[in-house]
């Protein structure tokens, strides 16, 4: 692909490789597959006080730590699992996160109980969303959270999910 021909970016990933493959094939496209979102979710958690392209680059890693983010089998997981994680090098090893995404598995099967899918829940905050991100005009003007990433924690929260404060939900 020459230069006139690469996808139109935004500022914040730079000239990293990692970080425009991850814009250009990823960051924007809606996901409806509930192990993804789920993935999308403990992966943010992990990145809280670290750099997202720490999280990128260990991603491979932690697809084979958690199983894949197989929800059911990520909700399985015991003490055994938390030591064997704590462990592993290739991902963060950080056991108050790794517990968390155990125990957010076990919140993510009760949200798909009751609203048939993680995307279900997900998505039905997708219009005050849109809204708030409308109302920005410039890269000066994107917070660290908004009123919607603030509503959608507070309700996870109130589930029973760790991890998924206001700036790790926006993220999200």
């Amino acid at each position: 692909m020459s230069f006139d021909e690469s996808p139109k970016r935004c500022w914040w990933p730079g000239d990293d490789a990692d970080y425009c493959r991850y814009h250009d094939e990823e960051w924007g496209h809606p996901v409806v597959d509930d192990t993804r979102l789920f993935e999308k979710i403990c992966l943010e958690g992990f990145q809280s006080g670290l750099s997202w392209l720490t999280i990128l680059r260990k991603r491979q890693n932690f697809r084979a730590a958690f199983l894949g983010f197989d929800i059911a089998r990520v909700a399985a997981f015991n003490e055994v699992d938390i030591e064997r994680l704590v462990l592993d090098t290739g991902i963060i090893r950080h056991r108050g996160k790794i517990s968390s995404t155990i125990n957010n598995a076990k919140r993510a099967r009760e949200l798909q109980k009751e609203f048939g899918s993680l995307a279900a829940y997900f998505w039905s905050y997708e219009a005050a969303e849109n809204q708030e991100r409308t109302a920005r005009k410039s890269k000066q003007e994107v917070p660290a959270m908004t009123p919607t990433s603030a509503a959608i924690s507070k309700d996870l929260k109130k589930r029973g999910w760790s991890f998924v404060g206001p700036t790790t939900c926006y993220a999200f």
